[in-house]
């Protein structure tokens, strides 16, 4: 045997020691170094509890916590545990003599060398494997928690018949164990291969058995016990086939079994299952038996079975069976899923009724009535006045208001009215200075509420505002107007210390204030001060004389964060609006609970679903999670956070959810009942954009309930661009308070189109009732349009407005020089049998910043008008207002001469038009208001000369008067008319 004590030594050579004085100075780095890391680990952990507390919602971070602390240790330990047994057993199992041979003289010396350090190695793999493992399932606490507190759904699934809670809930969790248990399986067998190895239990090159028997069957064990968990997966296999995604040209994300899976995938996992038991009985056998033999002829059996069975088998059913007659083979699997679909999207009560898109009714005087009593058309688009909010109601440029206002409904004498609504919220990119002070002390917050009549404008295209100034007032009455948390207040602010904050300034200077809520932490502990300067990363929260006795440090603003933050189990809606609710702003935040295992329903991507024209060129209006991949969605929770004191509430809105139920089994306390919601927070509620969008893209397939027609693809619908920008992007839904031809009066509501697949005529138009609290919430109507017969579109409907002769030349003048012209909402309003067209054009004109509104476009029955006012377009389209030219007077004589004064030609009008188009950009570059206003008035009578003046030449068949000049000026005899 070799020397395995170690050969003779050499001389030795003395190596100088460090001194004394730098082995305390690098031990004094050290520990350093050690508490740095521990303090900087603590500060996140106890600004993350501080937070939580601060708004009342500790036992989410507690639960949370102890639940990932729970799974991390008990699968930590279990894997560390799985793995050092097979290590030490593979140990304890080793020969107690190696061969004479060359390959185990060259492990003898890794033997030699790993031998003073078997505990510490055996504690430091099993401490790894342990470390990721325990890592790994901490992130599974959410499958955890639904599977201890799920909920029955009281429904089951059209093939097993299980509760759907099994796949939503339990079935998540079987596969997470599986994984855990394939890995633990894994690693065991790995780790006790190369012991027995090192050891001498396996021998490559060695003579004699390449085995010993005490490897043989560890090994066996392992790999039975690795093939018992793939017959189980086999198992679980067979209920997942009900959750499975596959490409089915019906749709997208198809979910469920089809005709091959239920009669090919489901038998066959079933065979597999019992072939894998087999295999796994004759691994176990070998402890016996001693021999290899049976066992890998078992385990070569069940994966050319997996092959031929589970692959080359379906593959035949779908050539030969399926594909012959797919249509009569699948439907009845189609059936399933479409059930399933609208169930688990709520649209399985969307009604759908015929709808002719042509008006039946004569009378126009009649038409142009009922439009008033049918909608309450907003010609105030709030995607587009936002810089005309800023550039009126900013008042200081450290205020702003977000990209895209909201949309609500304020109650004035009795009546409710649609009011377009932002917050002038804080703008740090807008003080004098930035400095840490400023931005972080004086300047924390916004301050009011602007809002203005969504369905009118004054006579220069302005907003009519309902709640403006500042501070603001109107039609609100009182209420807290300070802004500590906003869409737009990223940055922490700290409040309430010795350091005043800027309140608003008027004509008398600045207002301070001092904060008075209870929100954010307080900073008076220096603990808390130290932990918080290294979770912001900033020192001088720890030594600033501008924090003492009272600062609180407020962060984490945002709306939508805060929910996210107390909730993390929901998905948060991209658009968090605010609403004056009890003298309160109050952020009303819409969340929904989601999962992808409900069985049979169709997924959907929700970033996907829910993009559209605002979300491209808005981040913040996009969904919460929106990689999330879905198939069943409810807008399960209504939430509220208070601008002023940061206070989250959360109230149970579907109070049938079972995945609600189940997250509130899980965090007791947190969401209150529905009863809790007030009528005045009731009044502001609204059906949710996000979950509108999800419903219109299922609903675009899923509108048809007979399998056959869906199959066939030929009623897929689309939704379709929008037609007001050249974005590419799907047309956002509206909100528009309108009748529905079953409705008996106007309700607020949330509206859309549709297209067939490929082409740009309208196919569908589709509402929601919006209104909360009412009896017909969440109602969705969808009127089908006759698919014989043609109605345009809205991208038609736009290129008609562009490509009238009169309002495109009107548009070309509008859009001269520094002036622009901008397209708002296309709203589309059922109206006897018909669909009306309505589009406010706005115009950002020379100096000016902002748009205004100029024109409104309005179609109906292939009759279009472009006027100033949507009055006068509507008087226009429906002939209540004609403008017509005064009849010809007779001269005696049997002949007419119309009044020369009254008749201009076509072309001196367009030249007065331009004039007057000229002046008012020259009075905008001087700010002269007065003047613009003239001109403007001048350019509409310029315009509408024209147009009268082209009318009677249509009607007489007359060109150019004889009496103008070849140029196209007037002559100076007025006598020298033409006469009829």
């Amino acid at each position: 045997m070799p020397d395995r004590g170690g050969g003779p030594t050499g001389p030795r050579i003395r190596v100088g020691r460090p001194s004394r004085r730098v082995r305390t100075l690098l031990m004094t780095l050290g520990v350093l170094a050690v508490l740095g890391m521990a303090f900087t680990m603590f500060a996140g952990f106890w600004t993350d509890w501080l937070w939580y507390r601060s708004v009342n919602y500790s036992s989410v971070f507690t639960t949370t916590l102890w639940t990932k602390i729970g799974l991390f240790f008990v699968f930590g330990l279990l894997m560390a545990v799985a793995v050092g047994f097979n290590i030490w057993l593979a140990h304890r199992l080793r020969p107690p003599l190696s061969a004479m041979s060359m390959e185990q003289q060259n492990l003898d010396r890794y033997r030699m060398g790993i031998a003073p350090y078997k505990k510490w190695l055996l504690l430091g793999i099993t401490s790894l494997v342990g470390l990721i493992a325990g890592a790994s399932a901490s992130s599974q606490w959410r499958t955890w928690l639904m599977w201890v507190n799920g909920v029955s759904f009281g429904e089951k699934d059209p093939q097993f018949k299980l509760d759907i809670s099994f796949y939503t809930f339990d079935l998540p969790w079987y596969r997470f164990l599986l994984g855990f248990g394939f890995a633990a399986a894994i690693l065991s067998l790995i780790a006790a291969a190369l012991v027995h190895y090192l050891y001498g239990g396996l021998r490559v090159t060695s003579p004699g058995a390449r085995a010993t028997a005490a490897a043989t069957g560890h090994l066996s064990v392992l790999l039975g016990l690795f093939v018992t968990l793939k017959a189980v997966a086999y198992w679980l296999d067979r209920y997942g086939l009900a959750v499975k995604s596959s490409d089915f040209k019906a749709t997208d994300n198809w979910t469920g079994l089809r005709y091959v899976d239920a009669n090919a995938y489901l038998p066959a996992k079933t065979i597999l299952f019992c072939i894998a038991v087999i295999c796994a009985l004759l691994f176990f056998a070998t402890l016996w038996r001693r021999t290899w033999q049976l066992p890998v002829i078992g385990f070569g059996l069940m994966v050319l079975s997996a092959i031929l069975i589970g692959g080359l088998y379906p593959a035949i059913v779908q050539k030969f069976q399926v594909q012959p007659n797919e249509q009569a083979k699948e439907a009845p699997y189609v059936e399933k899923n479409l059930k399933a679909t609208r169930d688990a999207y709520g649209i399985d009560d969307a009604q759908v009724s015929e709808y002719e898109g042509t008006g039946s009714t004569t009378d126009k005087t009649k038409l142009r009535d009922d439009v008033d009593t049918t909608a309450s058309i907003r010609v105030m688009d709030p995607n587009i006045v936002s810089p005309t909010f800023q550039q009126l109601q900013q008042m200081r440029n450290y205020y702003a208001f977000p990209t895209n206002l909201d949309v609500d409904r304020y109650s004035k004498d009795g009546k409710d009215q649609d009011t377009v609504i932002g917050l002038r919220e804080l703008n740090l990119a807008g003080i004098p200075k930035n400095n840490w002070i400023n931005d972080h002390f004086r300047y924390t917050h916004g301050y009011g509420v602007v809002a203005a009549k969504g369905t009118a404008a004054d006579s220069e295209g302005r907003p009519v505002f309902t709640e403006s100034d500042l501070p603001s007032q109107g039609d609100l009455g009182t209420y807290q107007q300070r802004i500590y948390y906003g869409e737009k207040t990223t940055e922490y602010s700290i409040v309430g210390g010795p350091q005043k904050e800027i309140d608003y300034s008027d004509d008398n200077g600045e207002k301070t204030f001092s904060y008075t809520g209870d929100s954010g932490v307080n900073l008076s502990n220096p603990v808390n001060r130290a932990a918080y300067a290294v979770a912001f990363s900033e020192p001088q929260i720890l030594y600033s004389g501008a924090i003492g006795e009272g600062s609180r440090i407020l962060y984490n603003r945002t709306p939508k964060e805060r929910v996210e933050a107390v909730a993390p189990w929901l998905t948060i809606d991209g658009d968090a609006y605010p609403a004056v609710v009890s003298g309160r702003i109050q952020w009303i935040v819409d969340a929904y609970t989601t999962t992808n295992g409900y069985p049979y329903s169709s997924r959907t991507t929700l970033g996907d679903t829910t993009a559209d024209s605002l979300t491209a060129t808005n981040d913040s209006r996009a969904v919460v999670a929106q990689q999330n991949q879905v198939n069943y969605i409810r807008n399960s929770v209504k939430a509220t956070v208070d601008a002023y004191t940061g206070e989250v509430k959360l109230y149970q809105w579907d109070t049938k959810d079972p995945v609600l139920k189940t997250w509130m089994k899980a965090f007791p306390g947190t969401v209150e009942p529905k009863t809790a919601i007030s009528g005045d927070l009731m009044d502001h509620l609204r059906y949710p954009q996000d979950l509108f969008k999800v419903q219109r893209e299922l609903l675009s397939r899923y509108h048809v309930k007979d399998a056959t027609t869906f199959l066939s693809g030929s009623e897929v619908w689309q939704v379709p661009d929008d037609p007001t920008n050249t974005s590419g992007d799907a047309v956002p839904p509206y909100y528009l308070s309108m009748k529905m031809p079953d409705q008996k009066e106007q309700a607020f509501s949330l509206t859309t189109t549709f297209t067939p697949n490929g082409r740009d005529n309208l196919s569908a138009f589709m509402s929601v009732d919006a209104e909360a609290g009412t009896d017909s919430y969440g109602k969705i109507r969808i009127l089908k349009l006759p698919t014989n017969t043609t109605v345009q579109g809205p991208k038609q409907v736009q290129s008609q407005f562009n490509s009238e002769q009169e309002i495109a030349e009107t548009i070309s003048l509008l859009n001269r020089g520094d002036s622009k012209v901008e397209y708002g909402n296309l709203l589309t309003v059922p109206l006897d049998g018909g669909l009306l067209y309505v589009e406010p054009v706005y115009v950002r004109g020379g100096g000016l910043k902002y748009p205004l509104l100029r024109k409104v476009l309005v179609t109906y029955g292939g009759n279009t008008a472009f006027e100033d006012t949507l009055d006068e377009a509507l008087n226009k389209v429906f002939g209540a207002e004609g403008t017509t030219t005064e009849p010809p007077e007779d001269d005696g004589g049997g002949t007419t001469t119309p009044p020369s004064s009254d008749n201009p030609t076509v072309q001196q009008a367009l030249d007065d038009a331009q004039k007057a188009f000229d002046a008012g950009q020259e009075a905008l570059k001087k700010g002269d208001w007065e003047a613009y206003g003239v001109a403007q008035k001048d350019l509409e009578e310029a315009l509408q000369r024209a147009e009268d003046a082209q009318a009677q030449e249509d009607k007489t068949g007359s060109g150019p008067s004889p009496g103008a000049s070849p140029s196209g000026s007037p002559s100076s005899s007025p006598s020298s008319s033409p006469t009829a």
